[in-house]
């Protein structure tokens, strides 16, 4: 499949200028976020290379140094993940489906896929699944609670 055909969608095809702007801000955002990451992994290794080699540490400092240290692998992790969900959403956009709200199917803002590039939900139906969620989540506790002072009276 050639990159300049227009690509379709459910609700036709995906209008040309659409689809670049897209892949465009796509793109950018992976190569950022991927410098990033190596950015941080350079940080994590020169640091354990060279400012560790003469330092002695107390059980306070070393305790810190190694919550530093979770933070820094947990700040890549998360990176990659993102840098995951951004090639899916290229993956989609490929296939004609990025960008479309998979629960209406109507086309998700622009501010929104900027703001967050992986979404797969347009404002109004993501809103309305966190609600059934948090409802949800309320009458599982409720449920619970309920199950609790029934054990308890018996």
């Amino acid at each position: 499949m050639q990159t300049t055909n227009l690509r379709k969608s459910r609700k036709g095809e995906m209008d040309q200028t659409r689809y670049d702007d897209l892949k465009r801000m796509l793109e950018e955002r992976k190569r950022e976020i991927l410098a990033e990451v190596q950015e941080k992994i350079r940080d994590v290794r020169s640091e354990n290379s060279f400012g560790k080699m003469n330092e002695v540490l107390d059980a306070g400092e070393s305790s810190e140094a190694d919550i530093q240290e979770d933070i820094e692998f947990a700040l890549i992790q998360m990176k990659a993940e993102t840098l995951s969900k951004i090639n899916e959403a290229l993956a989609r956009l490929e296939e004609g489906a990025y960008g479309y709200c998979f629960e209406c199917g109507q086309e998700i803002a622009r501010p929104r896929l900027r703001a967050l590039p992986f979404a797969v939900r347009c404002r109004d139906c993501e809103e309305a699944r966190e609600v059934a969620a948090k409802r949800e989540r309320l009458m599982s506790q409720r449920q619970s609670t309920s199950a609790l002072f029934l054990d308890m009276s018996h």
